[in-house]
């Protein structure tokens, strides 16, 4: 006789099948934690992870937090049903976002919302977040998967991530001493990261009628690779820039170059970018000629080829750029604390 199903499961959340895959991605959670060895204490799935705080060397750690998510770039992976470089996005983009302030990622937590738990995709996610918390050297310490039938598409689910790091107070970069004459750097990002799929979409899939199948124009990436193409973790390579070196750093997520970089600005100060500098890639290429949006826009909606903002002093832009492989994309002029483009 077959066992009768459970009535929560029948409504569409299946608790033991949650239970039985939290157990088997154990030893994908553990593999994050060798770098945090005696920090990471307590067992996995716990009501809350457990870190203790070690900062040798600091003389005033100070904790830096963020959260985010993938944004609708997770369309392309439920399309593809390829779901293991979404996990990885999260990660990278988070670390990204502290990175600016001078932290090294400690713990990551992920939040995934479905309609329905799918073990195949479920075990992709994890299998992302968790190489990527490994290349970071951060403590994938926990999460939370909530099965909410009616709430999401069939097929569906939400991606969240929060990161914990920790940076010296005195060793913060804050973007204060920023000054006219400043060089400011660019460093090249993999394709759009995790910003303007909405625009991107709709441009490829609408107007353009590609499918994630076809060969990107003039290329022969398809467009589904091109678009998955996983987020670049900055943070190592900063590392190796010496203490007191740079000035600022700015994260090219949503808003662009033009909304991003006033965040570090000084009020006096501008941030005269040329766009001229560097290459732009052939997806925003692509993007662009097809979509009648004014151009500077497009240094809004997305990061046209450069990832992540680097602002030094004029007598340090050579060893930085060296050290970095970036491009000189501007320069700190007299201001007001906004972006100015010349295209």
């Amino acid at each position: 006789m077959t066992k009768k199903q459970k009535a929560y499961a029948r409504a569409g959340v299946d608790v033991e099948l949650g239970n039985r895959l939290k157990r088997e991605i154990q030893s994908f959670v553990k593999k994050t934690h060798r770098a945090a060895a005696g920090q990471v204490l307590g067992k996995i799935g716990g009501f809350g992870g457990l870190f203790r705080a070690n900062s040798p060397g600091m003389r005033e750690p100070v904790l830096v937090a963020s959260i985010d998510g993938v944004g609708t770039k997770l369309k392309i992976a439920f399309t593809m049903n390829k779901h293991d470089t979404v996990g990885a996005d999260l990660v990278n983009h988070c670390v990204n976002d502290i990175a600016v302030l001078g932290a090294r990622p400690l713990f990551f937590l992920d939040y995934i919302g479905c309609d329905k738990l799918e073990p195949r995709v479920f075990q992709q996610l994890l299998r992302g977040l968790s190489r990527a918390c490994r290349s970071a050297g951060c403590a994938l310490l926990g999460g939370e998967t909530a099965q909410m039938p009616g709430m999401y598409r069939k097929g569906e689910y939400d991606l969240v991530g929060c990161i914990v790091g920790v940076v010296d107070r005195a060793k913060i970069i804050d973007g204060s001493k920023i000054q006219p004459g400043d060089v400011v750097l660019g460093l090249a990002s993999n394709g759009l990261h995790t910003n303007g799929y909405s625009l991107a979409r709709k441009i490829l899939f609408e107007k353009m009628r590609l499918e994630p199948s076809s060969p990107l124009p003039g290329s022969t990436i398809t467009v589904g690779k091109e678009l998955l193409r996983v987020h670049k973790n900055y943070q190592p390579l900063l590392t190796k820039i010496p203490t007191g070196v740079i000035k600022g750093l700015a994260h090219i997520t949503g808003g662009g170059l033009i909304d991003n970089l006033p965040r570090i600005l000084p009020q006096n100060c501008d941030t005269v970018i040329e766009t001229k500098s560097w290459r732009v890639p052939r997806i925003f290429q692509i993007l662009q000629q097809n979509v009648d949006v004014d151009a500077a826009e497009m240094y809004q909606v997305f990061n046209m080829g450069i990832g992540m903002v680097v602002i030094v002093a004029r007598q340090d832009a050579q060893r930085a750029k060296s050290i970095l492989r970036a491009k000189e994309i501007g320069r700190i002029e007299r201001g007001s604390g906004k972006t100015v483009l010349k295209l």
